[in-house]
């Protein structure tokens, strides 16, 4: 009988959990009744919602549809719980997390948020949540339940954002007591950063001057890894009417339009991210550091974090430390480092919100007052005829007598941010005379050729001035072009000319020509290129070769030290390098295609492919299964049609597509909006969907479905009409 009370404090306590969850499903249930989701013919969610949150409830359910495995993912890494899934190698990527904040300043965030964004948090996890109670069959890897406050670790949508840029490998220096990673190691890390397909997007925005209906047209081309986002229609009878790309597990369109506005982010060379190094002392057993004539206490913490560990889970636990700089993720001259930026979690995802709801430029200048969208530039145009650019949006004060782009000393108060800039002191475009504006990540000051902001007008942290290929190939298209369509922004964004290969490949030629005696069996393949127009296509052999001579070169050759960026490395390489090494190199190409190919006459086509064989988010290429010939080309070379690897099969000789072109869309914007769009394989991360890779053929094609904005359109094309846990009984 002794045991009596706790029997029955187990079965109150068991009851209680019972009625818990049996009213969460009544209440999902309940609000599901609310929210229409029609899949169109390519399984595009078009969601409606009575309010904003009804929306976000049947805007997470269908991203979990669509593909759940990306959805847990997101959040896997974001909330810092990498390690538990994939072991102890991925612990300093969730200690990275958990330095910037722990699970409690989350749940605070969430606590301190308006309700009306507290009212979207909480659809977030409520859509997510049904759809597993719906799902039985889905098994997670880790996240069995979503918590409301998620969403303050992933409050913007770029590939990692800003805390990507903060190297775990220097956190797991500082933290495993070396301090900091020897200089070889640094090399050797930059090094693999060079021979990366370069990051990025294309924004390119036409006011109604240069196009045939009058109306201003918004190319939204971003360049991410395949698969990374989805397309989807989001509406509420709360005004929001958004259509777009949404990075999985988030609750707002990332990069798209609505009837009235359009905005597209590319990746900024702005400087939103410092590092301070710190004077410590200790004093007393408490750690202390310099800050002028003061000395401030070092705010000390704990982290338990757990990580997989053959079968079970295994854990570790870290000392955190912070100064009101940051936290400290690292040492550099044998100084611990703070590392500074943007981290205010709340009003950013207000930003990413309102963002999507905007009907004019007034709107949405006010909008970028919240000052949180940290990582990138916009490029904008709307209804009332405008186009706009702004590069960057979080900008700190700084003292320009410093070097922020190395780390300053941070025991002198003069090297702290004060305050922020206002976005009329920001680089900024609106209405440029020629009538286009674009941003390829490139500097902003070509960005409306002649017509573009003033170097001398901005601090020097406000950008980098460093062009690139893509810049130089968007601004000679626009330059010499007018009278545009949707259809003739497509071709513009699909142009075949490479401008890297313009010295490069002239300066082999050349070297062959002045070489003796001549390596004869090399003469057919620099004819080839001899004769080549610098144009990529899946039957041209010269692309094949320029592509390999140029990343060959890349990897092999002698990169003198005044070289820093790509555009003075293809010259350097094209007219200045030894003849000699230009000549070793394309002869290794050449041995290596033979090696691989048994031939070095390969269309690139035959080479360069397109492959998606499950829903996994690292494919294991396969030479053996099937895949699409691509035509377009990397980044690297100028393609503003981006096609790159950013990861590969040893075992697999071609090339594989891994990121670039993702997905696309141009949208003109007059009395009505009008829309194509394009979506790298397909809607759906389920290979026995009949929409996981139906746009793959129209992708290599560059055929552009039509986007159905309007109900009366979507109604014309809809597969399937459901309530959020009914699409199987309808």
């Amino acid at each position: 009988m002794k045991y009596f009370p706790f029997l029955f404090l187990f079965l109150l306590t068991a009851c209680d959990s019972k009625k818990s969850a049996n009213s969460d499903v009544e209440r999902w249930q309940q609000q599901a009744e609310n929210i229409t989701i029609i899949r169109d013919g390519f399984g595009v969610p078009h969601i409606y919602g009575k309010t904003d949150a009804d929306a976000v409830f049947g805007l997470l359910y269908a991203q979990c549809e669509d593909d759940f495995n990306r959805v847990e993912q997101n959040y896997i890494w974001a909330t810092g719980r990498l390690a538990e899934v994939e072991g102890e190698e991925a612990i300093y990527s969730d200690l990275r997390a958990k330095l910037f904040m722990t699970e409690d300043e989350a749940k605070a965030n969430y606590e301190k948020s308006p309700e009306w964004l507290k009212d979207l948090c909480n659809a977030f996890a409520d859509g997510i949540n049904y759809y597993l109670h719906t799902h039985p069959e889905v098994t997670p890897k880790l996240l069995t339940k979503f918590e409301p406050w998620m969403p303050m670790y992933f409050s913007e949508g770029s590939i990692g954002g800003d805390i990507e840029r903060v190297s775990t490998q220097k956190i797991k220096a500082f933290y495993e007591g070396d301090m900091e990673i020897p200089t070889a190691e640094l090399d050797s890390i930059q090094s693999k950063k060079e021979e990366l397909e370069p990051a990025g997007s294309n924004g390119i925005a036409i006011s109604g001057k240069l196009t045939q209906s009058g109306n201003p047209i918004l190319l939204i081309n971003p360049h991410t890894s395949f698969f990374f986002r989805g397309e989807v229609h989001v509406v509420s009878e709360e005004g929001l009417n958004a259509y777009g790309a949404v990075t999985w597990g988030q609750f707002f369109v990332y990069q798209g339009f609505n009837e009235k506005t359009g905005w597209m982010h590319t990746s900024t060379y702005t400087d939103v991210i410092d590092e301070f190094k710190e004077d410590l002392v200790k004093i007393d057993d408490k750690l202390m550091y310099r800050y002028g004539e003061e000395l401030r206490e070092v705010e000390t913490s704990e982290v338990s974090l757990k990580f997989k560990d053959g079968d079970s889970l295994s854990e570790k636990t870290f000392p955190m430390y912070r100064t009101h700089h940051g936290p400290i993720t690292h040492a550099n001259d044998g100084k611990w480092t703070a590392t500074a930026m943007m981290w205010e979690p709340v009003k950013a995802l207000e930003q990413s919100f309102i963002r999507t709801k905007q009907d004019g430029y007034k709107g949405f200048r006010e909008m970028m007052d919240i000052k949180t969208n940290s990582s990138n530039n916009t490029v904008y145009a709307d209804a009332e005829g405008n186009i706009a650019y702004f590069h960057g949006n979080f900008i700190p004060k700084r003292d320009t007598s410093f070097n922020y782009r190395q780390p300053v000393d941070g025991s002198n108060p003069n090297t702290d941010w004060q305050g922020l800039h206002d976005v009329d002191d920001h680089i900024t475009l609106l209405n440029p005379e020629n009538g286009w504006l674009q941003n390829c990540n490139s500097t902003p000051f070509t960005s409306a050729a002649e017509f573009s902001p003033k170097r001398e007008n901005y601090p020097n942290y406000m950008s980098v001035d460093r062009e690139n290929f893509r810049g130089i190939h968007a601004i000679d298209l626009l330059s010499n072009n007018k009278d545009y369509t949707l259809d003739s922004v497509i071709e513009l964004a699909h142009d075949p000319y490479l401008p890297a290969f313009k010295d490069l490949i002239p300066g082999l030629v050349s070297a062959y020509n002045n070489s003796s005696p001549k390596n004869e069996s090399l003469k057919p393949a620099i004819d080839i290129l001899r004769n080549w127009d610098f144009k990529t296509s899946k039957s041209s052999i010269a692309m094949t070769l320029a592509h390999f001579y140029g990343t060959a070169m890349y990897r092999d050759a002698e990169w003198p030290n005044h070289i820093d960026n790509a555009i003075e490395a293809h010259i350097y390489f094209g007219k200045e390098s030894p003849e000699e090494e230009r000549l070793e190199i394309f002869e290794s190409v050449i041995k290596d295609l033979e090696t691989d190919f048994r031939t070095w006459q390969l269309s690139w086509g035959e080479v360069n492919r397109y492959q998606r064989l499950n829903g996994d988010i690292q494919q294991e290429f396969d030479d053996s299964k099937p895949s699409i010939p691509i035509g377009f080309a990397s980044g690297r070379w100028g393609a503003l049609a981006a096609y790159g690897v950013s990861y590969s099969n040893p075992e697999a000789k071609k090339i594989y597509g891994t990121r670039g072109n993702s997905f696309v869309a141009v949208v003109e914007f007059g009395d009505t909006v009008k829309a194509k769009s394009m979506l790298a394989g397909g809607q759906s991360g389920d290979p026995d969907s009949p929409h996981f890779n139906d746009q793959a053929q129209r992708y290599a094609d560059k055929e552009f479905k039509t986007v159905p904005y309007y109900k009366d359109d979507v109604l014309k094309v809809a597969e399937e009409e459901y309530h959020p846990g009914q699409r199987d009984k309808e």
